[in-house]
This record gives C-alpha cells, sequence and structure tokens, in this order.
C-alpha cells in the first residue's frame, strides 16, 4: 500500500528577500545616504581639521609686552606692616615660600616680625635676598642676604597692563591654568558646563535639553553649547546662528578635545572670552577682567567676584555692573546658586556672597592703568622696534611710572576739573525774561560751547622720571594726548627772562648786573621790533606802576615790566635760554617774553627742570628698561643731562618764584599747600600752572580743543588742580619730606627796605628777604641811599668818617659755570656809579648837621614794593 505525502514547501518571497527589488532600493538608498553623510562628515571634519591645524601651528595668543611701573620703595622709618609687603609682592607673582607652585619671579617669608624676600631669576631684580624687619608698624632696619645693613630695598615693579591690540584695541592678561583660582574655576564650570570635566567635548543631554525647551515653553537657564564648543565658534567660527555652524562646532570640539586636555581646554576659553569694554579697550580673557573691574589680580579674586566675572561671559555689556548694576548682581547670584547645586559652595556661603554689595575699581582707566602715559611709552618703544616684536616676544618694559601718584593724579583731576565746569557753565548761563506782568516767565539759557581738557606731568626733577601724567580728562571720550599737544604758554615762560638777567651777574660788571631788586618800568606802552609796533597790556590795569622791582614784576606777571626786561637784556639771549631748556618754538620777539608761542606741557615741564635741578636740565623718562620674557636686559635707558644755568642762577629764580606762591598770583595755592613750594601761574588762550618742590615737579595744562580762550586764569583753573595733586602727594611716604630750598655757595641774603629797595636797617623795619649773588647787593642802605655813613658829628665837622662798611666774610670759591649760553648785555646800572669828582658845595651848618641837600636834588626811585613779600 503506498502512501502519498505532500510537503509544503517555504515561500520563495521569504526565503529570497534579497531578490526582492522594493527592499534592495531602500537598502541600497539608506547606504548610499549613510556613505553621503559620512564623506560629507569627513570632508567637514578634514576641512576643520584643517583649519585648527592652520590656527594652532602659531601662538594661539600675541605674548605682547607687558608694562611694568617703578618699583616701591621700602625705606627705615617708613610706614608698613608685613601684611602689607606681602600684599605687594603676591601682585608681583611672588609666591609664599614652601607652599604650592612657587614662582620664577620670586618667593617670600613671613616671620613674627620681619618678612624675607628672595627674587627668582625672573625677578627685576639680582637674585639677593634681603629680609625687612618691622616694628610697631615701621621699618625698624632692612639686612641683605650676607648679614649688611641696607637703608633701603626696593620691592618688585607691579605690572600696570599689555600693550593693547592697535587693530583690535583689546588687552589680555595671559593666565596659565595653575594661576587660574579654583573659585573661578568652579563659577565657570557651575554656570556654563556642569559636565565639563566628564563628556568628550559634546553634552548630549543639554544639547537635546536646550533644543525642547523652547518648544515646551520653559525658560531655558543654560545654552546647548559646552565649553570646548564654545571655543571652537571663537577662535574658528563666525557668530550665524545655523544648524550647519552648530556641526560645525560639534566636529571642531571633537577634535580640540583629543589634542588638547581639558586644563589646556579652559586655560585657553579663560584668555580668549569676551568680557566688555573698559575705556577705549575691548577686555580679553578673566585677566585682565578681574584688574578692570576689581583692580586687581585674578588670584585675589573671592566668592562674588568670581561669580560676577563668569556671569558677565553670558554678554558683558547687558551685564555691565558699571551701566546695569541690578542686572550685574541678579547674574551674579544665578551663578553663585548653580555654584551651590554643582555642590561647589555651601549654604553659608551661598547666603554671604549674595549679600555682598558691589564693589569695583573706578570706570575710568586713568587712575591704575595710565593709559596716557601707556600711549606714550608704545610710542617710545615703536621708534626702536619692530610692532611684531612688541606684540610677540612677550617683551617687559619697566617704566618710571608711580602707581600711587597717578592715582593721587587722578583724583586731583576729577575734584579741580568739576570746579573749572562749574566757572565755564556760570559764565555761560543767563536769565531770559519773557512777557510781562503776571505772563512775565524768568528761563535759563546755557550756551553751547566746548567743555575744558586738561593735562598733568608730574616728574622727579632730580632723575627725569616721569611718575604720573594725564593727557586728558577721560580717555575713554578722547584718546587725544593733551600732555604732547602744543599750546601758548603764556607766563609760565616769563621766569625764562628773569633767569637770563638774572645771569648776567656772571658776564659781565657786577655792578651792573639785574637782581631781584632791579628797578623796572611797568607802564603800558608801545614796542618797535623791526619797524612794527607791539601794544601789550597788563592783566591788572593797577599794575601800571612807573617804577617795580624785577621780584614784584615776577610775583605779580606784570607783562610790559617784562618786556622791558627782554628788551634790556636781548631778546635773542632769552630764546638762547629757552632753545637750551628744550623750548624750541620761541622767537626772538617782544611776544615771546610773554609767552605767545607754544610749546607742550611735556617740554615746559623738562624745561623747568633747569630751574628745580640746581640749572641742569635732564629730559624727561618714560623708560627704565626694556627685557625679554625670561628677564634678561636688551636695553637700559638713562636720561639725557646738560648744565644750562650756574645753581646760583636756578636758585635766585626759585627764591623769586617762591614769592609768586607765597604773596603773588599763586597765593590761592598756599592757602591748600603749605611745604616750601615754588611755581609760576599762567594765562593765555589757556590756563597753565607749573610749580616745584624740593622732589617734586608738576605742571597743569587746562583749555579748550578747539583753540578758544578759555577765559579763566591759571590762578583759578590749574593751580587748583596743582596744589590738591600736592597735598595728595605730600601725603605718600615717598614724597613727605618736602624741604625748604638751600642757597648754593656764591649766595648771600639780604634784608631789602620795600620803600627804598636797599639794605634795611634797624631803622626800616618794613623790610623783606632777597637773594643775591655775592657782589651783586644793592650798595648803601635806606637811611643812606648815597652811600654816606657818617655819624652825626663827622656830618657837623664835615670830616670824612673813620669807619669803614663793615666787610662782609670772603665767601668760598663758587663752582666752576660748567655752561653759560646766555652772555648778559649791559644794563643801565642798578646803583649809578660815582661820577667824577666835583668841588662839593659849602653846606650850612643844619645841611652838615642832618646831611639835608638842595631843594632840586633828586631823590632815590622808589621800586614800589606795595605789598610783603
Amino acid at each position: 500500500m503506498s502512501v502519498r505525502v505532500k510537503i509544503a514547501s517555504k515561500p520563495a518571497s521569504k526565503s529570497l528577500w534579497f531578490r526582492n527589488p522594493v527592499l534592495l532600493g531602500i537598502a541600497a538608498a539608506f547606504l548610499i545616504c549613510c556613505i553621503a553623510v559620512f564623506s560629507v562628515l569627513t570632508f567637514y571634519y578634514v576641512k576643520y581639521r584643517r583649519i585648527v591645524d592652520q590656527r594652532i601651528s602659531h601662538p594661539i595668543f600675541n605674548d605682547a609686552a607687558q608694562i611694568y611701573a617703578a618699583p616701591e620703595p621700602v625705606r627705615v622709618g617708613d610706614t608698613w606692616s608685613i601684611a602689607e609687603i606681602a600684599r605687594d609682592l603676591r601682585r608681583a607673582g611672588y609666591t609664599k615660600s614652601g607652599g604650592k607652585g612657587d614662582t620664577e619671579t620670586g618667593t617670600y617669608a613671613e616671620r613674627a616680625s620681619a618678612i624675607e624676600i628672595k627674587p627668582g631669576p625672573q625677578s627685576y631684580h639680582a637674585p639677593e635676598s634681603a629680609t625687612i624687619h618691622i616694628a610697631k608698624g615701621h621699618v625698624d632696619s632692612i639686612t641683605g642676604g650676607k648679614g649688611e645693613s641696607l637703608s633701603a630695598y626696593e620691592l618688585e615693579p607691579q605690572l600696570i597692563t599689555g600693550l593693547f591690540d592697535a587693530k583690535r584695541r583689546s588687552k589680555r592678561r595671559l593666565l596659565t591654568y595653575d594661576e587660574i583660582p579654583k573659585v573661578v574655576v568652579n563659577a565657570i564650570v557651575s554656570i556654563e558646563d556642569r559636565r565639563f570635566f566628564e563628556h568628550n567635548g559634546i553634552n548630549y543631554v543639554r544639547l537635546v535639553e536646550g533644543v525642547l525647551a523652547p518648544l515646551m515653553g520653559h525658560r531655558r537657564m543654560q545654552g546647548g553649547s559646552t565649553l570646548t564648543m564654545q571655543m571652537a565658534r571663537a577662535f574658528f567660527l563666525s557668530n550665524e546662528r545655523s544648524i550647519r555652524r552648530k556641526l560645525a562646532e560639534m566636529m571642531i570640539a571633537t577634535d580640540l578635545e583629543q589634542r588638547f586636555t581639558k586644563q589646556q581646554i579652559l586655560e585657553i576659553y579663560v584668555n580668549q572670552v569676551d568680557m566688555g569694554q573698559r575705556a577705549s579697550f575691548n577686555i580679553r580673557g578673566f585677566g585682565e577682567a578681574a584688574q578692570a573691574y576689581f583692580g586687581k589680580d585674578i588670584g585675589s579674586v573671592n566668592l562674588p567676584e568670581a561669580a560676577l566675572l563668569a556671569g558677565l561671559v553670558n554678554g558683558p555689556s547687558y551685564f555691565s555692573p558699571y551701566r546695569h548694576p541690578d542686572r550685574a548682581i541678579a547674574r551674579r547670584n544665578i551663578v553663585l546658586q548653580a555654584m551651590f547645586e554643582n555642590h561647589a559652595i555651601g549654604k553659608e556661603q551661598l547666603r554671604e556672597a549674595k549679600a555682598a554689595p558691589l564693589k569695583l575699581a573706578s570706570p575710568g582707566a586713568e587712575a591704575d592703568e595710565a593709559p596716557y602715559y601707556i600711549d606714550l611709552v608704545r610710542d617710545r618703544l615703536l621708534s626702536r622696534y619692530k610692532e611684531s616684536e612688541l606684540d610677540n616676544s612677550g617683551m617687559r618694559v619697566y617704566t618710571a611710572l608711580d602707581p600711587q601718584l597717578q592715582q593721587a593724579a587722578a583724583e586731583a583731576i576729577d575734584a579741580g576739573m568739576k570746579q573749572v565746569d562749574a566757572i565755564v557753565l556760570r559764565r555761560r548761563t543767563r536769565k531770559i525774561r519773557t512777557g510781562k506782568g503776571r505772563n512775565a516767565k524768568v528761563t535759563t539759557e546755557v550756551r553751547d560751547g566746548p567743555m575744558p581738557q586738561l593735562a598733568l606731568i608730574a616728574l622727579d626733577p632730580h632723575t627725569g622720571a616721569v611718575l604720573a601724567l594725564s593727557g586728558g580728562r577721560n580717555y575713554g571720550n578722547s584718546q587725544l594726548n593733551h600732555a604732547i599737544a602744543s599750546r601758548p604758554t603764556g607766563s609760565i615762560f616769563k621766569p625764562f627772562v628773569y633767569a637770563t638777567a638774572l645771569n648776567t651777574a656772571l658776564t659781565g660788571d657786577p655792578a651792573k648786573a639785574y637782581t631781584e631788586a632791579t628797578v623796572l618800568d611797568a607802564t603800558e606802552g608801545t614796542f618797535d621790533f623791526n619797524g612794527k609796533p607791539y601794544t601789550p597790556h597788563n592783566f591788572d590795569p593797577k599794575d601800571n606802576l612807573p617804577a617795580v622791582s624785577a621780584r614784584f614784576a615776577l610775583m605779580h606777571s606784570i607783562n610790559t615790566a617784562t618786556i622791558r626786561l627782554a628788551e634790556m637784556v636781548g631778546y635773542d639771549k632769552v630764546v638762547d635760554l629757552a632753545q637750551a631748556a628744550g623750548i624750541k618754538g620761541v622767537k626772538a620777539t617782544p611776544a615771546m617774553a610773554i609767552g605767545a608761542y607754544d610749546a607742550t606741557p611735556l617740554e615746559m615741564v623738562g624745561a623747568y627742570t633747569i630751574f628745580a635741578n640746581g640749572g641742569v636740565r635732564i629730559s624727561p623718562q618714560f623708560i627704565t628698561s626694556v627685557r625679554d620674557s625670561n628677564g634678561d636686559v636688551i636695553e637700559d635707558f638713562t636720561p639725557e643731562k646738560s648744565s644750562i644755568l650756574d645753581p646760583r642762577v636756578a636758585f635766585l629764580l626759585t627764591d623769586m618764584l617762591q614769592g609768586v606762591i607765597n604773596n603773588g598770583t599763586a597765593a590761592a595755592v598756599r592757602a591748600k599747600f603749605s611745604a616750601p613750594a615754588a611755581g609760576k601761574t599762567g594765562s593765555s588762550h589757556d590756563a597753565w600752572f607749573a610749580g616745584y618742590t624740593s622732589n617734586l615737579l608738576c605742571i597743569v595744562w587746562v583749555g579748550n580743543d578747539d583753540y578758544t580762550d578759555i577765559k579763566i586764569e591759571g590762578s583759578k583753573a590749574a593751580a587748583p588742580i596743582w596744589a590738591d595733586f600736592m597735598v595728595r602727594a605730600q601725603k605718600l611716604q615717598r614724597y613727605k619730606d618736602m624741604e625748604p630750598f638751600t642757597p648754593p655757595q656764591g649766595v648771600v641774603q639780604a634784608h631789602l627796605d620795600k620803600i627804598t629797595n636797599l639794605v634795611a636797617t634797624p631803622n626800616c623795619p618794613d623790610d623783606y628777604d632777597a637773594y643775591f649773588i655775592d657782589g651783586t647787593v644793592p650798595v648803601g642802605n635806606c637811611e643812606h641811599p648815597n652811600g654816606d655813613t657818617r655819624n652825626i658829628f663827622e656830618k657837623l665837622l664835615g670830616l670824612p668818617g673813620n669807619e669803614k662798611p663793615p666787610e662782609q666774610p670772603a665767601p668760598a670759591p663758587p663752582p666752576p659755570v660748567v655752561n653759560q649760553p646766555v652772555p648778559g648785555a649791559t644794563p643801565p646800572p642798578q646803583v649809578q656809579p660815582p661820577k667824577p669828582e666835583q668841588k662839593p658845595k659849602k653846606k650850612g651848618f643844619w645841611r652838615r648837621l642832618f646831611g639835608g641837600g638842595d631843594k632840586n636834588e633828586k631823590k632815590p626811585d622808589s621800586d614800589n614794593q606795595g605789598k610783603p613779600q
């Protein structure tokens, strides 16, 4: 029996699926898409990898030249504490000895009553240690590394700023990862990328949340970009918002994560990020931002400050603490909350930090960065080095700038210019009455016009070191440096006329020399020069006097008397002295004598060193040393010196300029500033004041940019700023010892009678002190103007007299005159020499007794001194 079995076969469509054309098409399309996507991704990956290769083949950041201040001296007896010295050393880059990460700059070790300082191989100073001993808040002693006693020690110079990128006008202070405080790292990571140290450049979870949050109506607290993606965008891409750019960010971020460590990526990010603007500069990186916003090194920022800096990254303009403090505080508190949620800070730290007020540095850069000063330093460097060297070599430039004095200058300028503005606005304001009766109205109108600008320069008159400089009232508003702008000098030029006259005591007959007591005609008149009339006027009509002393003429800045003196001495001789002192634009005309020609404040402060430095001109010095990135010297600088005046003449002029401050046009200065000082006001189109003490020379200029007349005297615009600055300077340890001016050998003092301008006696008590070069003291005295010193009996009997005038002790020989560029002219004699003897007319009894003369006998001229000296 046979059985037939039917075996079911498998359907062909299931066993031979790869023969299905539809499925094959889908698979092929998918494969092609994958290949295409892979090819596209590979293409762009290679493309952006090449971009990254090209970008990182050069230094990522320019290593711009760093500008340093002058070293701060510590002297025995100065007021210091160990904590203050340690703070300054930390700011200069020193670290505590034995601590984490000793630097190449140097280390220090604190003890109970002393601090030991050890400069490193990259220090400005030689690597020799010193120990400063403190007792009761003062420096008790200083010992060197070998146990020797030192009178002073200079601390490491402080970094002021880096030279800016001229193309982008940006500044940055490069930091290494080890220099970034942990509090700053925690703040950045907490608010910008909490999983930074965990992901590989892309945080997919956060990216998805960032895309979906707006669609779900939630406020997005953080963006989808990681720190690595932000770095990719900043360095290699534009700010375009598109999917293409986002994909490019992701590819570059992946490549960067393979090339750099997390620490290197964060270091680059911290140095690159935009942190806002200060003055006219863009702030780049956290290092520069810490200085700009808080006036401190990044290593010194606290928790609230670190949170504020981290919050600025999201919108430096929108969250600017200067323009929008409320927004800045709110953003800071968001960062603090994120740090708490990220377990970077505790609850108590969170509470205290949120309650902390904003403590910001001055919004202007004038006080701590001295931008006008730095611009001049840059100009001088560019005259010697290529710009590429300044931008990329890490050069260290050491200057003469004193940050404390620069701060004093900024404060004095701020206070003084408010007063100047008030005067200007008051003069431009007027009341206008309209209508009549009950309908009458009074409105106030302020005429338009420029607001005055300013320049202030302070230097050490004995070294030429430019200690402080401001070329304007606000660098952010105007970068025009008025310190090097030429303006009419006005009456601050007059001392060069009087110095030329005083110099005649050394170049001719001393009996015919000009002195402080020389009598001058101060009446107004017309001067003829090369056939051209010139008719100047005195500022005060009361000064139109027929006879004043040279001292009085300078003290009250009398124009006509000064021009007549220049005419008698010789205009060309005055020009010779002025040009030798550094004022190159003057010409030999009558107007020259009262400051009609232009000079810059920088030229004038250099010229005034011949008075403040014993006759020696010393050129203003900005840069003291240039060194490479390792601290090795490239070039040291010394100022140029030249002897222009005899020190005796320089002292006489200084004595006359002291009269200007004590009783002359600058008498208002004495009400504020009590230290010995000499100075001169100037008023032309502009307001000037030039003055100096034994250790500080300062010139202040105030004027309008459009060259219009400011119509404010130097005594009211410039002198108050000078006085305020000097008061602040004297409070600083370095400048507190402002000593009286001492006469050199060959200078004698005499008491002169104010009426006769001759040597005073006890019977002429209304006198004043004046100095003379030996041999030029006026002949005679107030009782015997003709030199007749006989007593009453000798006069009665007609005897010649037996007593001789007391002889003055022979002075020590004066120092040799190195350079006398001002040969003196022969002036009308101050005291007429005796005429050839004539047979005297016989005198009667009473005339012999009382010494009377004829009715027609002339009396000696009065110098009309008038006011006390």
